[in-house]
């Protein structure tokens, strides 16, 4: 079995800044491709950045610049680390991984439970 577990979410006031963590643990071989995604209220589940094992990003338009993605390959991490935070960006905070774990050979996706991330004033 593999788990990720979502830490560090909050209030904050707009322009401010919250940091996002989530280590995999379980039975892993390897970790691929992940990603945090967000679902703010009344609103589907979207993308917010994904890296690949290698290092390479992506990022919705919306926190293009506000935003940063990292991952520590050693530790099983990936981190969002998210500055000039605005209210659009409250939302649940999802941590998603493509895993391979030691039992198969493909990988499958999993899920964080979410953390909460309020923006107000």
């Amino acid at each position: 079995q593999v788990q990720l577990v979502e830490s560090g979410g909050g209030l904050v006031q707009p322009g401010g800044s919250l940091r996002l963590s989530c280590v995999a643990s379980g039975s892993i071989g390897s970790i691929y491709d992940m990603r945090w995604y967000r679902q703010g209220p009344g609103k589907q589940r979207e993308l917010v950045a994904g890296i690949t094992y290698t290092g390479s990003t992506n990022y919705a338009d919306s926190v293009k610049g506000r935003f940063a993605i990292s991952r520590d390959n050693a530790k099983k991490t990936v981190a969002l680390q998210m500055n000039s935070l605005k209210p659009e960006d409250t939302a649940d905070y999802y941590c998603n991984a493509d895993v391979r774990s030691l039992l198969t050979t493909t990988s499958m996706n999993y899920w964080g439970q979410g953390t909460q991330v309020t923006v107000s004033s």
